[in-house]
């Protein structure tokens, strides 16, 4: 039987893309976290992950270790290696139908570093940049962004790579994370792998996983609202403000990459709805640590910094509380920054001091360095006569960062109408008065959005937070979107 020359060519066209299909399939690949240049968690088991054709036998290498599976029905596969300690770079090897080596990695300490515009706020754009930038000659840091992405379920891929710290690596990256990552290398002298994921103006219920908010009963409402945006305009069920959206796309796809922990720099985008934040932020912890399955690993954020916002001054007041109590959860820490915002800039240029007061907690509760890693945190208030005498934790040393009088507090009686209040300091307490408050019932410091005129400090110069004794309703009390 003839036949066309062209039904020839078409057929050998249609066998050569059936085979190169196949060949492709069968071709074993890792997952998004690992890449040449990266950091591998020190100390704990190394989860590695990826895909290949079903049934295919995967080899895993490094150093000493070596570890055989197979991809299961859907093509995926993992092993988890022994914990490796620091040493020379090495290669991970991946052999199947194909072979895969990553070159030049470490073992070290990785962390993970998300948030909204203030982690995300890169090296180029805060303060001193020419200067930090030429000084970024840090071959030991090594530096690995998520590219942004919104998903309705939970990804396995997302797009970003391993990159060395050098001067034209780290201009586009998290200041933030990089100016925390540097203080820790310079105090443990080990390897340092940041992995940055953050998207500016984002809430925090974006970055949570989808399961953990339909478990939490008060979260209801909230994901209603969203409901029925979608259903009113699709296209809203990409926004990266939708619940759960950010953590489908830019958090899954790096579980189960062993970490030693989270820094987190958020919540400008919840201060209008701060009651709701002390629920929402402690849920996004506990969907984190239960996504990687480490326990409690370490969670360290920034408290807001001042800023003069264009709403009620009260609301990032509530929103700072709201952070301070998810310090009740274990391992986490704060990083107070009301003396180093800008009133006219939410996105204040000092990002050295917010790495390095992260940095604080992190080597006192992670590496069991000896130092002072928080300023002044309320304890409680007690009435002697007609003052208040304040105690604090993190106390040794208060002082004002000025010298002057202290400034920042107020006192109210029980008609709950505050008024500026004297203040002095009495060993590591403070004691409050007022002529327009007899009889003082309770006590509040720095309760503004631009709170500049607070500036209580202990002896290592980290300032005090911002707190009420009260319980009174909030002004945020019953928000949702």
């Amino acid at each position: 039987m003839l036949v066309h020359p062209f039904l020839r060519v078409a057929s050998a066209v249609l066998f050569a893309l059936a085979v190169s299909a196949a060949e492709t399939r069968a071709q074993a690949k890792l997952a998004s976290p690992f890449g040449d240049h990266m950091v591998l968690q020190r100390g704990r088991p190394l989860p590695v992950w990826g895909t290949a054709a079903p049934g295919e036998r995967v080899q895993v290498a490094f150093r000493s270790a070596s570890l055989e599976t197979i991809a299961d029905d859907g093509g995926r596969w993992r092993v988890e290696l022994p914990a490796q300690e620091l040493g020379e770079p090495a290669t991970l090897k991946i052999t199947a139908t194909n072979t895969l080596e990553l070159a030049d990695v470490l073992v070290g300490e990785v962390w993970l570093c998300s948030g909204q515009s203030n982690m995300e706020w890169s090296v180029s754009r805060c303060g001193d940049p020419e200067k930090e930038i030429a000084d970024a000659t840090r071959p030991t840091i090594r530096l690995y962004t998520a590219a942004r992405g919104t998903s309705a379920e939970p990804q396995r891929e997302l797009q970003g790579s391993w990159q060395v710290c050098a001067p034209e690596t780290v201009k586009d990256f998290s200041a933030t994370a990089y100016y925390f990552g540097r203080e820790l290398s310079q105090h443990l002298g080990v390897p340092i792998g940041l992995i940055h994921s953050s998207w500016g103006g984002t809430p925090v219920e974006a970055w949570i996983a989808p399961q953990d908010l339909r478990e939490e009963p008060r979260a209801q409402a909230l994901l209603a609202k969203w409901e029925e945006r979608i259903t009113a305009n699709e296209k809203q069920s990409a926004s990266p403000h939708a619940p759960a959206r950010l953590y489908n796309a830019m958090i899954a796809p790096l579980v189960p990459f062993a970490l030693r922990g989270a820094i987190w720099y958020q919540g400008e985008s919840n201060a209008s709805r701060a009651e709701e934040y002390r629920f929402l932020f402690p849920r996004l912890l506990h969907s984190w640590r239960a996504a990687w399955g480490q326990g409690d690993f370490g969670f360290y954020f920034v408290q807001l910094a001042n800023f003069k916002t264009n709403g009620n001054p009260h609301e990032w007041a509530e929103l700072r509380e709201a952070q301070t109590m998810t310090l009740a959860l274990p391992a986490t820490g704060m990083a107070v920054t009301i003396d180093i915002g800008n009133s006219t800039d939410i996105h204040p240029k000092n990002k050295q001091d917010v790495g390095k007061r992260l940095a604080l907690w992190a080597l006192a509760q992670e590496y069991g360095r000896d130092l002072v890693k928080s300023g002044p945190l309320f304890q409680r208030a007690t009435v002697r006569g007609n003052t208040l005498e304040l105690a604090f934790t993190h106390a040794r040393g208060l002082a004002t960062r000025d010298g002057q009088a202290l400034r920042g507090f107020e006192l109210a009686g029980a008609d709950r109408v505050y008024h500026p209040a004297e203040a002095r300091i009495e060993g590591e307490r403070v004691i409050l008065s007022s002529a327009a408050v007899a009889q003082p019932v309770a006590a509040r410091y720095a309760w503004s959005d631009d709170p500049l005129e607070a500036n209580l400090q202990n002896g290592a110069g980290l300032p005090a937070s911002p707190f009420r004794s009260d319980a009174w309703p909030m002004v945020t009390a019953g928000r949702s979107l």
